[in-house]
């Protein structure tokens, strides 16, 4: 908030955490436990201002294949530019010379929260063979 003699200027500039965790190491693994108040106490975790508005997160390693999470690494960050369409998504995608799963989102510490896309489409997947089901009992 910038204040001058007479006027009050209130501006909202995003913030995104910034952190990274590899396996079981680091503050930065989901599930992201912390909020806005935590930044100040938890080593390796910041809450830092962001141009862009654009927040990321990159999950590396891991994988289908993966017998542990050792090689399993979290980074949240700001990124310089979000998708041209200006829509939060997630994907896979290649970052720093490896395929990754990385997340773009638009909003205040929205780097926080698991992959949207991941968890709908598991919801989806649930709920599919329910529906399915009970669309076939009323039918019968």
């Amino acid at each position: 908030m910038i204040i001058l003699p007479g006027f009050q200027i209130e501006g909202l500039l995003r913030r995104c955490y910034q952190c990274r965790s590899r396996g079981e190491l680091g503050s930065c693994k989901d599930p992201f436990t912390y909020n806005a108040t935590d930044v100040d106490h938890e080593p390796g975790l910041a809450a830092i201002p962001c141009a862009s508005g654009w927040c990321g997160k990159v999950i590396e390693g891991g994988g289908t294949y993966a017998i542990d999470d050792y090689d399993l690494a979290i980074q949240r960050m700001c990124v310089q530019r979000g998708p041209d369409d200006n829509m939060d998504r997630c994907a896979d995608t290649i970052y720093n010379y490896k395929k990754v799963y990385m997340c773009f989102c638009q909003g205040d510490l929205c780097n926080s929260a698991p992959s949207a896309t991941k968890t709908s489409h598991m919801l989806l997947q649930l709920l599919m063979p329910i529906s399915l089901f009970f669309g076939f009992q009323h039918w019968f």
